[in-house]
């Protein structure tokens, strides 16, 4: 990986916002990448997780709305100049929109310091993983941030059925007609 960097970061145009979901991140950025298959576009690149500190990835990795993307190689030394990534073994699944299971992800920690005695920082990562694909699975999507609030913030989930996502009042709207639709059809049945 040379200079920790595989190419010049490209610049999203004004107006264009990189949020992908867990999904996309896995199939349409990873699993290309992995596989050496021609990924677009290639806007993600490729930077050695043991030479920037998290603070340094402005201007080498894509970065939208303060989260960093890069790729990188599977390693169990996550040591940087100034501290470490201390894995905190909690893995969740990475599923498709079918439920069907592509990969998953690790959550990271940096501390500044020498482990085991580092201290704690908001910076979180998360690295997805390609799921049984042999020596696909060298290569590791990051997502760097940092976080806003406490640890446990991060991992509370919420129990209804759109996970916590507000809806615009368009969009509620148009849910309140089609839950007033499938009332009168199941209506109509009985």
């Amino acid at each position: 990986m040379g200079d920790g960097c595989s190419a010049t970061v490209k610049l999203l145009p004004p107006g264009f916002r990189f949020c992908p979901t867990e999904e996309e991140l896995v199939l349409h950025f990873l699993f290309p990448k992995a596989s050496l298959l021609p990924c677009h576009p290639d806007i993600i690149p490729d930077l050695d997780l043991c030479i920037h500190d998290p603070w340094e990835l402005q201007g080498k990795a894509l970065s939208s709305e303060s989260i960093y993307y890069f790729f990188n190689k599977v390693t169990e030394n996550r040591a940087t100049k100034s501290g470490y990534w201390k894995e905190l073994h909690i893995d969740k699944p990475v599923r498709t929109s079918a439920g069907n299971r592509v990969g998953f992800k690790k959550y990271l920690l940096f501390f500044i310091g020498d482990a085991p005695a580092g201290f704690e920082t908001a910076w979180m990562m998360e690295e997805y993983h390609l799921c049984n694909y042999g020596e696909c699975s060298e290569m590791v999507l990051c997502r760097v941030h940092e976080r806003k609030g406490n640890l446990e913030e991060c991992f509370c989930y919420s129990d209804d059925e759109d996970n916590g996502t507000e809806l615009s009042s368009p969009d509620e709207m148009f849910l309140s007609i089609m839950d007033d639709l499938d009332e009168i059809s199941f209506a109509e049945l009985v």
